[in-house]
């Protein structure tokens, strides 16, 4: 078996080269925000169980979900909501084989971004 020299090659993508590109970054924050929306589900699911449990549950489940940490976490949830519906429309867009040119495709990626953070004050403001 023939021994193969690597010698100092770096491995690929190596870091001191490698720069993110906001398409993978708008990729990954997808895969994040819904990991998280799952994650904001079941504290709200764990609300109602302790709601229909007992008193002494639900004075429990409302403690957190209402502190200062339960509201950071929802905030959250409230930008993760629309970014994840802002990329899921972007997919569709991409389904459609529209709009896939490399400056258009880091334009929707930005918009995703700077879109779900106006969405989320104007979220905050109306409610």
């Amino acid at each position: 078996m023939p021994e193969v020299n690597r010698g100092n090659r770096p491995l690929s993508p190596h870091m001191s080269i490698y720069r993110p590109q906001i398409t993978s970054i708008s990729s990954i924050l997808t895969r994040i925000t819904g990991n998280a929306l799952v994650l904001a589900g079941l504290m709200v699911t764990w609300w109602f169980v302790a709601l229909a449990t007992s008193p002494e549950a639900f004075d429990t489940a409302d403690a957190v979900l209402t502190s200062w940490f339960g509201k950071l976490v929802f905030l959250g949830s409230i930008w993760a909501l629309w970014y994840h519906t802002l990329a899921g429309i972007r997919h569709l867009i991409w389904d459609q084989v529209a709009l896939m040119e490399i400056k258009t495709a880091e334009m929707l990626g930005w918009a995703c971004i700077v879109g779900a953070t106006v969405l989320t004050l104007l979220t905050i403001v109306i409610l």
